[in-house]
Parts: structure tokens; sequence; C-alpha cells
């Protein structure tokens, strides 16, 4: 007893000494890898703003716009949107690969059941053996001979290194990563939505001013006609009028044309066929914008769901580094089973003669030709440099996609302000020209220039409207709002 004793203590040593000379022999050789740390710091303030922790972003969208049409169709888009519910399902994929990779670390045990026939040569060891041999007294073995197994084996990496922990980790990581990924695609299904609205609206408009000023010219054609027969004006004037009364016929069908294909990129935003958009169109022109509080930049990094996905991202790929070093140790395998065993079913109850089990343990370590692993060590280290990279690229992105819509919000407001002024100057000149060429002191050239700078400011006015509607939106999409907290 004693003696097995030792022999199975030397055997021990003798494990235990591989072991520890493979993780020295493999440890010594390990590459090493400086990580790359991310600069994730922002200015204190925007450029040219007051300091002030009040953001738009914050705001849910539902409240962040007012109008119950547009409201709908966002509300529609967000369960109907082919492209979202696509991106919905990569989330969920993403989360079963963290059971995936959780199921990779744990104990793996499987239930076998076989039965097997064989008839070996007699003239061949196995049949020279079974020939000598007896199941019990006077008992031979059976020719041919039956094999039945029922047993349980079971198999666990131990995962000394905590290499399969940390990439059930990553994965984790890239699921929340998947998640932002979708919040992000909100945002930008949100403002999409309302800036297709905003461009429909503002054509709605645009066909009413050149309606308006359709029958503006018709009357001033119908002048010059009587003008004309009274000798009083010539087959050129009515010519120039008539040529722009069928222009801007011929331009109101081109903004029809435009109505129908806005209506139908909201359609497939919300996913349904084409149809009828309903909104409010009325008083376009006057309404009002809004502020938008833009915050602090360092409430980007919270609120941007771009610059969080890079993020996760990142730890993420700070963690496949972690892995693929791993790579280089030895892995240590258990390996274990349990079972029954006869050629006779009738035998499998009979224990301990039926009884059958085994327990092995192995370390297996990478030695020689290990360009494979250091290849994949070399990418997963570049690929957390350019996940930095792309972390640092999306704080930077943003700050200057606010900072460029502050800007433009400031530059719409002005020139609004004075386009308001030309439209009402050129509308009032209409009516000035037209009463100056009736009594002969003015040019029709003079009038139809008039009409003609009085409809292209007008519209100018109804884009400029567009501009800071859509600059609403953008802004409110750059601060990271629209996609529920």
């Amino acid at each position: 007893m004693m003696k097995n004793k030792r022999i199975l203590c030397l055997k021990k040593s003798r494990v235990y000494g591989l072991t520890l000379f493979a993780v020295v022999a493999t440890y010594s050789c390990v590459p090493s890898k400086t990580l790359l740390e991310e600069n994730s710091d922002v200015p204190m303030r925007y450029q040219n703003q007051l300091e002030d922790s009040l953001n738009s972003a914050s705001t849910r969208w539902k409240d962040f716009f007012s109008d119950p049409y547009l409201n709908a169709l966002i509300d529609t888009a967000l369960i109907k949107n082919q492209e979202l519910n696509i991106m919905l399902q990569r989330v969920e994929m993403a989360k079963n690969e963290i059971r995936t990779r959780k199921g990779e670390y744990l104990p793996s045990v499987n239930l076998q059941a076989g039965a097997e026939i064989e008839k070996v040569g007699a003239y061949t060891r196995n049949g020279a053996v079974e020939e000598q041999l007896e199941i019990r007294e006077g008992k031979e073995f059976p020719e041919p001979l039956s094999n039945f197994v029922v047993g349980a084996y079971a198999s666990w990496e131990v995962d000394v290194w905590k290499k399969l922990r940390n990439a059930k980790k990553a994965a984790v990581f890239e699921y929340l990563s998947s998640i932002e990924g979708k919040n992000f695609m909100v945002t930008n299904l949100v403002s999409e939505v309302a800036a297709s609205y905003y461009e429909l609206v503002a054509l709605d408009s645009r066909l009413a001013i050149i309606e308006q000023n359709l029958a503006i010219q018709q009357n001033a054609l119908a002048m010059v006609r009587l003008q004309k027969t009274a000798a009083r004006a010539t087959e050129l004037a009515v010519r120039r009028f008539e040529a722009e009364v069928l222009k801007n016929k011929s331009q109101k069908y081109e903004v029809q044309q435009q109505i129908v294909e806005t209506e139908n990129k909201i359609n497939f935003l919300i996913g349904r066929s084409p149809q009828h958009i309903p909104r409010d169109s009325k008083g376009f022109i006057e309404r009002t914008v809004g502020e938008v509080n833009a915050g602090i930049p360092s409430q980007l990094l919270q609120n941007r769901p771009d610059i969080r996905q890079t993020e996760y991202e990142l730890a993420a790929a700070k963690l496949d580094v972690k892995v693929a070093k791993a790579n280089f140790y030895p892995s240590l395998g258990i390996k274990a089973g349990v079972g029954l065993e006869a050629f006779k079913p009738k035998f499998l109850t009979s224990t301990p003669q039926s009884l059958l089990y085994n327990v092995v343990g192995d370390v297996v370590a990478p030695l020689i030709n290990r360009n494979a692993i250091k290849a994949a060590y070399g990418n997963a280290n570049a690929r957390q440099i350019q996940a930095v990279y792309e972390y640092e690229k999306a704080i930077l992105n943003a700050y200057i996609e606010v900072a460029n819509q502050l800007s433009n919000i400031d530059n719409l407001n002005r020139s609004y302000e004075l386009k308001v002024g030309q439209v009402q100057a050129l509308n009032e000149s209409i009516d000035i020209s037209i009463r100056l060429f009736q009594s002969a002191r003015a040019d029709y050239m003079e009038v139809l220039l008039t009409q003609r700078d009085a409809l292209e400011s007008s519209e100018d006015l109804v884009e400029t409207k567009k501009d800071q509607m859509l600059a609403k939106v953008s802004m409110y999409r750059a601060l990271g709002g629209g996609w529920d907290r």
C-alpha cells in the first residue's frame, strides 16, 4: 500500500513538473505589446457658447416634436421600419453569443448509449485470446460478440488564464455595443422621419406660393391683353407674360412630383406602401423653431449612442487582446466518464463487474511553430488600436457636428429675419408696379421682373424656414436625442 502511494506521488510530481516546465517555457516566449490608451478629453464648452448643463438630448422625442402628425409617423416607423427590425435581430444574435461563450468555460456533460456486434477472425490476436478465455467456468465468449454500453461523460477546460471568461466578457461588451448601435439607428430614424416631414410641409408651402403667384400673373396677363387691345401695350408684352405663366405652371408640376417622392420616402421609412401622408402645412413660414439647448461637450459621451457603441467595442477589443495572449499559455483539460458496459443487456446491472469509469487530465502548451497564434495576437492588438481611433473619431465627429449646427442655427436665424423684410418689400412692389404700368409710368418688364423676384424671394423664405427646422432636427440628433433612455 505504501509502495503504491509512493508510485502515485512520483507520478503526480512528474505531472506537476512537466506542467511547470510547460508554463515557464511558454511564458518566457510570449510576445508583449503595449495597449494604446484612448483619449476622451473634450473642451469645457462649445465655441462662442456659455457653459450650461441644460441639454435638449434628455428631452423625449414625443415632447421635442409638437406636431401630432409627425409624432404618429415616428411611432409607426419605430415599429415597422425594416432596417430597425433587422438591427434588432442582430442584437438578439449578439445576446445569444454570450450564452455560447459562457458555455465554453463551464463543464460539458453528455449522455451516451451504444450497441455493437463484432466477429473477429480465429487466426488473429483477439480471436486467439477469446478462444482461450472463458467468461466463467465452462462458459465461453459468445460468437459473434456483442457489446452494450450506457454512460455519462464530462469534459472541462480549466480556465486558468481566464481566456474563456474574458471571451465571454468580450461578448457581453459586443452585445452592449449592438444595443447602442440600435439606439443610434433609432436616433437617425427619428431625425430622418422628422426631416422628411418638414421637407414635405415646405413643399406644400412652396406649391401654395406658386399657385398664389400664378393667380397674380394671370391677372397681370389679362391686364396686358386689355392694354394691347387699347393699343397701350405690344404683342411682345403679352407673349412675355404668357411665357412667365407657363413657366410657373411647369414649376408647379415639378413641385407636385417632389411631393409624391417625399411622401413615398416617408412611407418607406415607416414600412408601408405608397399613400397620402397626413400633415399640417398651415402657417409653416410663421412657425417658431424653438430653442435647442446644447449643454456641455462632456455630455456627448453619455448621450451619443455612437460614442457609447465605440466605447463598448473598445472594451471588447481590449479583452480580445487578453484572450489572444492567453493562447500562448498551456491549457489544462479534464475528462471523466462513468457508465455500464457488458456483452449482454442483462449483465448491465451486474455491478461492480459491468461498471466502468475513467479520469484523464492533460496539459497542452504550444512550443514550436506558433506563427498562427502570434498572427492572431498581432491582429487582436491592431484591432484594439483601431478601436481606440474609432472611439476618438466618434467623439471628435460628435463635437464638430454640434458646433456646426450651433453656427448654422445662428446664421439661419439672422438670414430669416432679413428675408422676411425682403419678401414683404417685394410683395408690396407688385401692386406698385402694376399701378405704374396702368398709368404708363412703368414698363411691362418692370412688372414682370418684380413678380418674378417676389416669387423667388418667397420660395427662398420657405427654404430658409425649412433649413431652420432641419437644423433643429440635426441639432437634436447631434446631441444624441431621440432614443429612449
